[in-house]
């Protein structure tokens, strides 16, 4: 018999005195015993200090043993400790009530010792093979969980670099990406509610919604340094090749996709607002000039994060500008920009927008940091000034 076996503790529950001590002398050679003479003491007993099996009557006043195992089964402490009644009742009803309520074992009095040792050395062996197993198996369940949090930080943390990069050749900084997906979410929870979007937006979709946010511009990365850095304002032809930055970061996305061979939900929702976010609800807005319902969600949510924050952010090229301008600004696009709804909201969010603003807004550094690179590829702070 396995050496742990010899070191289980048991808890013997009676209300006889004798059977007490019968059960206690067959059993202590192998065995710590512990003994209760009542269904209150013994539950006490089995939440403060958890034996490895429990051997319990059913006749005994004030509880009985059914109440017991029923007690002992609902409760996540003990419920996974076995249960053997030792009983003088021998009706199959009486067996079939115990079992129902969880018992591992039924055993009629007067007690057959061998059989009594059999039937504990059979259980504590199951239960050492079940606690074996739980083990195992929480173990890998943690490994699980530990190494798809890393895959997932692994995730994020890669996508926030390729938008950081593609940032790194624009007029704005990484806090940008971080604003806009702390204003998207925002959004997003508070329409999620709203009869036209609740279906687009429940929790799940709003977390990827958050994750996929930073590649809205990603498409930048297409663009000529001449054009994208212009401090100025773009000529016709020179904005025509801006504007393909939105269907450049879309077929960047889908690449990936087929790369991948698969359809990926976190991609989908990249993709929509990487082509999506400059339509405009009144359908002038490009590449593809949607109008209203037609532009997703996700794009529509977007166009008022980047347009705010585009407005009351410092750049190389101009000051900031307060909430309240970019505030005016979303009002007076409200029907032609923007969707209606995500104005309201918008204006719902105003102490929001603004806090988010004040937690991620941009430090001298990374100002400097674009002056640095816009230097480096030939364009002067002074032009940018």
């Amino acid at each position: 018999m396995h050496s742990t076996l010899h070191k289980a503790t048991l808890l013997v529950v009676d209300d006889t005195p004798a059977n007490l001590t019968l059960i206690s002398e067959l059993l202590a050679e192998q065995y710590h015993v512990r003994v209760a003479t009542s269904g209150e003491k013994a539950l006490s007993l089995a939440q403060r200090s958890l034996p490895d099996l429990i051997l319990l009557d059913v006749m005994m006043p004030d509880m009985d043993g059914y109440e017991v195992c029923r007690r002992l089964k609902s409760d996540e402490r003990t419920c996974a400790i076995p249960v053997l009644f030792l009983t003088a009742k021998h009706q199959p009803e009486d067996e079939r009530n115990g079992l129902e309520l969880g018992a591992n074992d039924f055993l009629s009095k007067p007690i057959n010792p061998p059989v009594l040792l059999a039937r504990v050395q059979n259980q504590l062996r199951l239960k050492a093979a079940t606690d074996l197993l739980r083990n195992q198996n929480d173990h890998l369940d943690q490994q699980v969980l530990i190494r798809t949090r890393e895959l997932q930080a692994v995730h994020d943390v890669t996508v926030l670099a390729l938008a950081s990069l593609a940032e790194t050749r624009d007029n704005e900084t990484g806090n940008h990406l971080l604003r806009t997906q702390h204003y998207v979410r925002v959004l997003a929870e508070r329409l999620s509610q709203h009869p036209r979007f609740a279906q687009h937006l429940d929790a799940a979709s709003i977390e990827l919604l958050f994750k996929s946010a930073p590649l809205h511009d990603i498409g930048k990365v297409g663009i000529p340094d001449r054009i994208l850095l212009k401090p100025g304002r773009f000529e016709p032809q020179e904005f025509e090749i801006m504007k393909r930055h939105a269907r450049l970061g879309y077929q960047a996305l889908v690449k990936a996709e087929e790369l991948l061979g698969q359809e990926v939900p976190f991609l989908r929702v990249a993709k929509e607002i990487a082509l999506c976010h400059h339509e405009k609800w009144d359908g002038n807005g490009y590449p593809q000039g949607l109008v209203g319902e037609e532009i997703p969600v996700s794009a529509r949510l977007m166009a008022v994060a980047d347009v705010y924050d585009a407005v009351i952010s410092r750049r190389v090229y101009k000051p900031e500008m307060p909430h309240e301008k970019a505030a005016a600004i979303i009002r007076e696009g409200s029907g032609s920009h923007f969707d209606p709804a995500v104005v309201v909201a918008f204006f719902e969010l105003e102490d929001t927008f603004k806090e988010i603003a004040k937690r991620y807004a941009d430090d001298d550094e990374s100002l400097r940091c674009k002056v640095d690179y816009q230097e480096l590829v030939g364009i002067s702070s002074d032009a940018a000034a």
